[in-house]
């Protein structure tokens, strides 16, 4: 069932207060959904290379617990080491020519997660700043029956909601920009002594934004005070360039405003993480699917990292809700706003939501009734090519946190 219907509301963007946030892909919540997912991808790749199927499996519970580090201006240690683990179910082994083949679960697990964590950051030493660990079970016969059988769709494997919205507002996109400027490869090339766990956050009032940023820093790279002042002054300067090319609004940056100098406090980090340091990460506890925190936004609570991309509408109806609300902004003249919230129920083929419910605000004057057509064949068209999400989200072309 699709249901169109208009919103009668204020657009984010002219309300008086908007919050905005992002948690950059060092912060311990990023990390944790990052190795979920590198863990689903792993899965994903092995079972089609061997069984030319994605088999049953959700990997989607994860745990970060931070260590203990001591920084120091030109070095510095990790004294405790991070602990990450990885849990979920698996298809474990299989049964082909009569003979039981076990599928190596751990070995899959430990080299996407070592991976994973080796690409993203830097300055961590794998062989001894971070224990990697996995409880990964045979996944349970009922759940296993509804993944895709060789000519038909595959099956819902949860009754779950994904939620889509657009556009970004000038906010959110300053918000999203930023983290990705500042762990960009250009940017660390100019400014290596910045780590990868970044957070930003963004408070708005009328025309004005207060723009937080707390960027950790590498602390073997830091010889002195001083030139950690000047790292965060750099940092504050490229902020404020980029936020003049992304909107006209005033924009205050602060960076690592926690810092104390006449106490001795700095955000010096060993790895350029927080979860060095005691700060933890949980799956599905950071960013949404389009990648920000949106408070003053509608959007699912689903994790989407390490769930199957076949047929766990926990992640394909959030990604399938946010390209609808983007198309049918781009192509349906008149929109200011759409929300697409898109329900599944378990055992149903994937292409046979319960309902997908989209809100529009539209332009003062416009009726609904001219644009619904138009709708409802975005929505119909996407829920057709619906398998295609897998294949993108394994390639890397979906944003998922």
């Amino acid at each position: 069932m699709i249901n169109i219907e208009s919103l009668k509301s204020t657009p984010i963007e002219e309300k008086d207060i908007e919050i905005v946030e992002r948690k950059g892909i060092g912060h311990p919540d990023t990390l944790i959904d990052g190795a979920c997912e590198a863990v689903s991808r792993a899965l994903s790749k092995f079972y089609l290379e061997e069984y030319n199927s994605i088999l049953h499996y959700n990997v989607d519970k994860g745990l970060l617990v931070g260590g203990r580090s001591r920084p120091e201006f030109g070095g510095g240690r990790v004294i405790e080491p991070i602990y990450l683990i990885v849990a979920g179910r698996a298809t474990s082994f299989v049964t082909r020519n009569s003979v039981v083949e076990p599928i190596p679960i751990g070995g899959i697990t430990i080299g996407a997660i070592h991976d994973y964590l080796r690409e993203t950051l830097r300055f961590l030493n794998l062989n001894s700043d971070i224990i990697i660990d996995y409880k990964i079970k045979q996944g349970s016969i009922d759940l296993m029956s509804l993944r895709e059988s060789e000519g038909k769709l595959p099956l819902c494997n949860d009754t779950s909601v994904g939620v889509g919205y657009a556009p970004l507002t000038p906010t959110e996109r300053l918000v999203l920009e930023t983290e990705k400027y500042l762990n960009s490869k250009k940017f660390k090339e100019e400014l290596k002594e910045v780590g990868e766990d970044i957070k930003v956050m963004a408070l708005r009032k009328g025309k004005s934004i207060k723009l937080t940023v707390a960027a950790a820093t590498i602390s073997k790279l830091i010889p002195d005070a001083s030139h950690y002042v000047s790292v965060i002054e750099q940092v504050k300067e490229k902020v404020e360039d980029l936020a003049s090319n992304i909107t006209s609004m005033s924009v205050d940056v602060k960076v690592n405003s926690g810092d104390n100098y006449n106490k001795g406090i700095y955000y010096l980090t060993v790895t350029g993480t927080s979860a060095e340091a005691g700060d933890d990460g949980n799956t599905g506890r950071g960013n949404r699917p389009n990648g920000l925190i949106t408070p003053m936004r509608e959007y699912s609570m689903e994790a989407t990292a390490g769930k199957n991309p076949v047929n766990h509408t926990g992640k394909i109806f959030n990604v399938l809700a946010q390209r609808c609300a983007d198309l049918i902004y781009r192509e349906v003249k008149g929109v200011r706003e759409v929300y697409v919230r898109i329900l599944s129920r378990i055992g149903v083929p994937i292409n046979q939501p319960q309902v997908c419910s989209v809100a529009l605000i539209l332009e003062e004057g416009i009726p609904l009734e001219r644009y619904k057509g138009d709708v409802e064949s975005i929505i119909q068209d996407q829920l057709n090519n619906v398998t295609s999400i897998t294949y993108d989200i394994l390639e890397g072309r979906a944003t998922l946190f």
